[in-house]
Order: structure tokens, then C-alpha cells, then sequence
């Protein structure tokens, strides 16, 4: 069984539910060392005073934040720490939202809660939340770090999303001309709707995988067998001209159907 992370208790009204947080997803990205081209030997990083080009200790760090070219408010550590959120074991279910009202965008990790020697409410909060189709937002604090949080049920467990706060989203408009004001031919909508219906089918992230770190991984093994490995560029493929879209539509729409006809 997998170590808890983090130990605390649920908190709504005058209920509390100890539990136990977990980690939901594994990081299966390929980290790399930084190595030298000439000898193949391990570089490593020095912290280097810009004024006097000494190395620096980590005892002697402060933490400084610019707030104008090369001026900086610095802090010791003891002063941020006094800025810390208070300590709790508590995550504090603020309120409780309907479950699609909430743009997955606010989502950021998915943790497990697990109960700690109370399954009778931990079980009643989740079936609870189940039956109305609402999630739980809370806030809790973790290694001296305030998160918002969304309890949401799962099939036989709550799960713990960390969730950005409203000031950390984007908003798309940012972004530049969305499209807003073009008009869309009614064909060609009708046929990009028929292709998105031929390409419907249920979700089963087995399905999926992450093909990059498949071929790096096999590259890895190949190397450390003495293999030469040898690749050419990627060539990025062209936007579809707007003169060309339905045409590019009923093409796809028939190599869809080809595809989910059955052998």
C-alpha cells in the first residue's frame, strides 16, 4: 500500500472525516542529466554571487522578489515563514457546487482521499455527493501552502482536485481574434458535425498513449546496446485553406466511416 502524503480530516458543518491523501497520478516523464560532451562525465550547477563571482552557500540565500530591474525586497526565512497560512489539519468545505458548473481549466491535480478509521462518513459524503451531482469546494493548507480544492465523487472513492484560483486563469480573449465574427457556411457545419458523430465512441484512456516517451525510451535502449540511432526532421503539416474545408470535410468524413466499419 502507498504512503500517505498528507494526513488531515474533512470538515462541513459540525462533521469531520479523517482521511488520508494520496497521489492519483504518476510522473512518467524521461528526466535527463545535464553531461558533459567532451569526458561524458555529470554536470552540476554552482550558485555563483553575481558581484563577486564567489560561490555562495545555501545557508546564506535570502529570497528576493523584483519589483524594478536589478531592485529587489528581499525576506530571511523566518519572515516568510510568519507570512505562512496558519497550520490545520482541516480541509474546509466552503460550499457545494453542481459538478458540470465547473470549467475543468480551474482543475491542476488529482489527488485520492482515503478515510482513517471513519468509513462510515466518508462513505455517506460520497454517496451523498454522488446522488446530487454536486462537487465540494474546500480550501485546506499543506507544507505552509494555501490551496483551493474540489471534492469531487468518483466511483468508490473522493477524489481531490487542486484547483487554480480565479486570478491564476487566463482569459481566452488574450489569446487575440478567436473567430467571433466569421460566418459559418450551414454544409459545412452539418458535415463537421456527421464527422465528429462517425468519430464518436467511448472514453478509454487505455486507448491512449504517449507514443514520444515510447520512442525515447526505445532509443535509450537501443543506445545502451550500442545502437547508432539515426532521424530525420519532423515536418510540421499545413493549415487546411478555407477554400479547401468542405472538401477536407468530406475526405475525412469518408476515411471516418472506413475506419469504424467493422473487418
Amino acid at each position: 500500500m502507498p504512503r500517505a502524503m498528507w494526513t488531515g480530516s474533512i470538515s462541513f458543518g459540525l462533521v469531520n472525516i479523517p482521511v488520508q491523501l494520496y497521489t492519483a497520478v504518476k510522473d512518467k516523464d524521461l528526466h535527463f542529466h545535464q553531461i558533459c560532451s567532451r569526458d561524458k562525465s555529470r554536470v552540476r550547477q554552482k550558485l555563483v554571487c553575481e558581484a563577486n563571482h564567489e560561490e555562495v552557500d545555501r545557508a546564506d540565500l535570502l529570497k528576493g522578489f523584483e519589483i524594478a530591474p536589478e531592485q529587489f525586497v528581499v525576506f530571511d526565512k523566518d519572515e516568510l515563514e510568519n507570512l505562512e497560512p496558519e497550520k490545520s489539519s482541516a480541509i474546509e468545505v466552503l460550499d457545494f457546487v453542481d459538478i458540470d458548473k465547473i470549467d475543468p481549466i480551474y482543475y491542476e491535480k488529482p489527488y485520492y482521499l482515503a478515510p482513517k478509521n471513519a468509513a462510515k462518513p466518508y462513505k455517506l459524503l460520497l454517496e451523498a455527493m454522488k446522488e446530487s451531482g454536486k462537487v465540494a469546494i474546500a480550501k485546506f493548507v499543506m507544507r505552509g501552502k494555501e490551496y483551493l480544492a474540489a471534492l469531487r465523487p468518483m466511483e468508490n472513492a473522493i477524489c481531490l482536485e487542486l484547483m487554480h484560483f480565479a486570478d491564476e486563469v487566463v482569459e481566452s480573449k488574450v489569446v487575440g481574434d478567436l473567430g467571433a465574427n466569421v460566418k459559418i457556411n450551414q454544409g459545412e457545419l452539418k458535415m463537421a458535425k456527421q464527422l465528429i458523430e462517425t468519430l464518436y465512441t467511448d472514453f478509454k484512456p487505455e486507448n491512449y498513449q504517449n507514443e514520444y516517451r515510447k520512442r525515447v525510451h526505445e532509443a535509450i535502449e537501443a543506445k545502451a546496446q550500442g545502437q547508432e540511432i539515426i532521424t530525420g526532421p519532423a515536418q510540421p503539416p499545413e493549415a487546411t485553406r478555407v477554400s479547401d474545408l468542405m472538401s477536407a470535410l468530406e475526405h475525412s468524413l469518408e476515411q471516418a466511416k472506413k475506419r469504424k466499419r467493422p473487418a
